[in-house]
């Protein structure tokens, strides 16, 4: 018997399966930095992104996107822009719309506001609670219907189909996002914004606000209660698929020096 067998070691591997092992770890290695570096890009992107956001929130609030550009509205460019706007309500067209907020369980008031072009756009007034389904639901056709308003808010992009697991029902009135063509359609108007706006602004004072009204309950509806959050992770991301390529590299390390000492092994046998 040769050395190796008589003390139990491995030989050293083939050239082709070191050869395999070479391939296997340069691939490896080569994606994961690969992975990191895009992770790198993605959280500058999202960085930019979020202080675009931030400047679109805290700047003064112009006019919404007319008809012409309603083609090229985008979440990109246009979500959580500051926007006025001026018309009149249709109350007798408001829906609801499920939502949780920090307030609890309940609806967003969603009512069309006709501007002076004949144009609609539809306006997320606020939050009431689920005891005030029936109030809002039916309101009188004439309620603010004469009275002209001016409303600041943020512009949103539609949430086209429904929540998690949940479709909307138009037949059954039952909405589970802001689905602002589905809406359109629902309620029959024709010539309505691709887009909807959120009355009231986040952490902002000073905002014009007309649609809040005292109750017995308190002030409903309840507006800036518009969440602005983006996920980044990037950065652990990141380092994970560093890290797991600075792992490549060790493992390739030990598997070399392992093979070495094989290689040395068996070109100086140690004497029986």
């Amino acid at each position: 018997m040769d050395s190796a067998a008589n003390t139990g070691r491995q030989g050293p591997h083939s050239r082709w399966t070191l050869a395999v092992l070479g391939v296997v770890g340069v691939s490896l290695f080569a994606a994961f930095i690969a992975l990191g570096l895009w992770q790198v890009q993605r959280l500058a992107w999202k960085l930019d992104l979020i202080e675009r956001t931030t400047e679109r929130i805290h700047a003064t609030p112009s006019a919404p996107p007319r008809p012409a550009q309603w083609p090229q509205v985008n979440a990109a460019d246009h979500e959580y822009l500051a926007v006025r706007l001026e018309g009149r309500w249709l109350p007798a067209k408001t829906l609801l719309t499920q939502a949780t907020t920090e307030l609890g369980a309940g609806f967003w008031v969603m009512t069309p506001l006709q501007q002076d072009d004949h144009t609609h756009v539809l306006v997320n007034r606020g939050f009431v609670p689920a005891d005030q389904r029936t109030q809002w639901q039916s309101p009188s056709p004439q309620t603010g219907a004469d009275e002209r308003v001016t409303i600041e808010g943020l512009l949103r992009i539609s949430e086209p189909g429904g929540g998690f697991l949940r479709r909307n029902d138009p037949a059954q009135q039952r909405w589970h996002s802001r689905d602002v063509a589905a809406m359109a359609q629902a309620l029959q108007l024709p010539n309505a914004a691709p887009y909807f706006v959120d009355v009231g602004f986040p952490n902002r004072q000073g905002a014009t606000n007309t649609e809040q009204r005292p109750t017995a309950s308190g002030t409903w509806p309840r507006t800036g209660l518009t969440v602005v959050r983006f996920a980044n992770s990037h950065l652990v991301y990141a380092v994970t698929w560093f890290g797991l390529a600075l792992m490549v590299v060790g493992a390739s390390v030990v598997v070399a020096r392992y093979e070495l000492r094989l290689r040395a092994r068996s070109r100086h046998p140690t004497p029986p």
